[in-house]
């Protein structure tokens, strides 16, 4: 395990029932010492893409940018991971929704409250940085644009805003969310960037 996205992947096994025996060697190796807990890829990917613009190289920081394939298994990553686990720091971000996932999570892993929330969730933070005509320029130019025409002249999307359109149309096909989560954060001005983000890096 000589890097930081076979660790992720043996992290994931193990968070799902499988060995992790090797994990502990593999932490230390890495010189591995802090954990931000993500929701999901996207996520992951806007997160990276910030600390790249920023000429961070997290990995050989020892920080490991983990997704854990939802909020509701927060609990078992920080148990793992944690203080009653490995002894790493845990950090992260998440949805407001899903603040009291994260909350019970830390807790039972005797963590401190050291996550970063999102009013909704990544996606409206950075639509609402960047504001729905500029993330509509954005779309067009990543080819994306009779998607959304055809997307808008549904009829659920009649009575929303253009960032709540904009918000659900990123969540309409597999990937788009990912590839958008590194496009936006790419786009943003330097004093842009949303709150619970600029918040997280600044503890890293």
């Amino acid at each position: 395990m000589a890097d930081m996205e076979a660790f992720r992947e043996a992290v994931t096994a193990w968070a799902a029932g499988g060995p992790g025996d090797a994990v502990p060697d593999a932490a230390a190796l890495l010189s591995v010492r802090t954990v931000v807990l993500l929701e999901g890829p996207s996520d992951v990917a806007a997160v990276e893409a910030l600390t790249g613009r920023r000429g961070r190289d997290l990995a050989a920081e020892g920080v490991c940018v983990l997704s854990m394939g939802g909020a509701m298994n927060v609990g078992r990553f920080a148990r793992l991971l944690g203080p009653a686990g490995l002894g790493l720091r845990l950090t992260g971000l998440c949805d407001a929704r899903e603040r009291g996932y994260y909350a019970r999570g830390f807790d039972a892993a005797g963590a401190r409250h050291d996550f970063f929330v999102c009013a909704a969730d990544l996606e409206e933070e950075l639509i609402r940085a960047l504001g729905a005509p500029r993330v509509c320029e954005l779309v067009e130019t990543e080819g994306d644009l009779r998607a959304l025409r055809t997307f808008l002249s549904q009829p659920a999307q009649r009575g929303r805003t253009s960032e709540q359109q904009l918000r659900r149309f990123l969540g309409t096909k597999k990937g788009r969310k990912i590839h958008y989560g590194r496009v936006l954060v790419e786009a943003l001005a330097p004093d842009a960037v949303p709150a619970p983000l600029e918040d997280l890096l600044a503890t890293l």
